[in-house]
């Protein structure tokens, strides 16, 4: 099992670009199964859970190529369309082939999903959703199975903001018959983004970016090329590393409008931040002074980005509050940041960061994939030598990480544990 090795203590700098969005990459490919035409997707990031993606729709038949960047997929004819457990238990986005699958072919078999241990993640809303389009679903043995003959509109109140939700619920309305309306339906840019590629296929949606959806099904759709936004929660950890150790980095291929509150939040800790066109430029301007934040849906402060600004918050002056109202379980990387010296203390949702001067490396476990960040960036700004081990977690969600903080000046490498390289 692979673990990141890293010497910290140096200052961030110099530049790095923003790979593609891996939350906009996964839904947009599993559009795919709505079309007969080729799908082509550019700026697709090299990830783990990508390659975990398109081998399940390779094997659920879909036709796919991939180049450095560019994946083209075309699902004129499925051999079945079940997404199984061997699948879906490493990768919650699989659920995404649920809506898909009941749109145009009227059948599905989905397990299940998995994904990071970070708390409850309920899949009833796109059940109740999809039940609402005319979709009978039931679960068997694990598994989601359902048929419909063709779904039909519906007006659709989800009384928990869901990502993954909106984008299963958009995508079967695409091809169902009538008017489908989406009320307090999610609003991040991946959503967004996914709407625009579905547009580009012929697909009928207003309000994409607002929190009602209406979409005016259509017969069938086309092909398209659409290329992936770029992956904000990237841009951010790059961005909180160099407020961390106090360096100073440009971004370029990031998009400054979807980070607005990881910018503001930014500012706050003392940093000075430009942006212009697509590139971010963070200097720090003093010392760190540490942030408090509440983590929201869209366009508030994203859970993906809690850990990376807990580790910051670690080594700030004073003492600051991180409250988490998405999942319940996301703090599981206190306890590792702990042994690296912080004094951190956990009450209910909400943690409570006493900065310290410094903290010291020590072998730490990643528990989840954001968490994995956090704890690299703790390494990043920590006396010695840190381990991570179980990186696993960060190659379902970052591109050539190591490689890209060592462009930008940092001692990180990767080894087999037990193993000295």
């Amino acid at each position: 099992m692979d673990q990141l090795v890293i010497a910290g203590g140096q200052p961030l700098t110099g530049e790095v670009e923003v790979s593609g969005a891996k939350n906009a990459a996964l839904p947009i490919l599993c559009a795919s199964l709505l079309t007969a035409r080729p799908l082509v997707v550019d700026n697709v990031p090299e990830l783990r859970d990508v390659g975990t993606l398109l081998r399940l729709l390779g094997d659920m038949g879909v036709l796919v190529e991939r180049a450095p960047r560019r994946v083209t997929l075309c699902a004129e004819s499925l051999k079945e369309a079940v997404a199984p457990y061997e699948w879906v238990k490493t990768m919650r986005a699989s659920i995404l082939v649920l809506g898909p699958l009941l749109a145009r072919f009227g059948r599905a078999r989905v397990s299940l999903p998995g994904g990071c241990a970070i708390g409850e993640r309920p899949v009833d809303l796109h059940i109740k959703g999809l039940q609402a389009m005319g979709a009978r679903l039931e679960v068997t043995h694990g598994d989601l199975v359902g048929e419909a003959e063709r779904l039909r509109g519906a007006r659709i109140f989800m009384d928990k903001v869901t990502v993954t939700g909106t984008e299963n619920l958009m995508m079967a309305a695409t091809l169902a018959e009538g008017t489908t309306i989406l009320e307090n339906a999610a609003r991040e840019p991946e959503v967004v983004d996914l709407a625009e590629c579905l547009v580009a296929m012929g697909a009928r949606i207003r309000g994409h970016g607002t929190d009602v959806l209406t979409i005016e099904g259509v017969p069938e759709l086309s092909g398209a090329t659409h290329r992936v936004m770029p992956d904000r929660i990237e841009a951010g950890t790059f961005l909180v590393a160099a407020a961390a150790t106090g360096g100073e980095i440009r971004l370029s291929g990031a998009r400054p409008r979807t980070l607005d509150a990881i910018l503001d939040k930014l500012v706050e800790a003392n940093a000075s931040v430009e942006c212009q066109g697509d590139q971010i430029r963070l200097r720090m301007r003093g010392p760190n002074h540490g942030v408090s934040l509440r983590t929201a849906p869209y366009p508030a402060f994203p859970t993906d980005m809690q850990a990376q600004f807990m580790a910051m918050n670690a080594v700030a002056q004073g003492t600051t509050v991180v409250t988490e109202t998405i999942f319940e379980n996301r703090f599981m990387h206190v306890q590792e940041l702990r042994r690296m010296g912080a004094n951190i203390e956990v009450e209910g949702n909400a943690a409570i960061i006493r900065g310290v001067p410094r903290l010291e490396g020590a072998t730490v476990m990643a528990t989840d994939l954001r968490a994995s960040a956090g704890l690299v960036i703790a390494g990043l700004i920590a006396e010695g030598e840190t381990v991570v081990d179980r990186i696993y977690h960060l190659d379902r969600g970052y591109e050539k990480l190591e490689e890209k903080f060592s462009c930008l000046g940092a001692s990180m490498r990767r080894r087999v544990a037990g193993g000295n390289a």
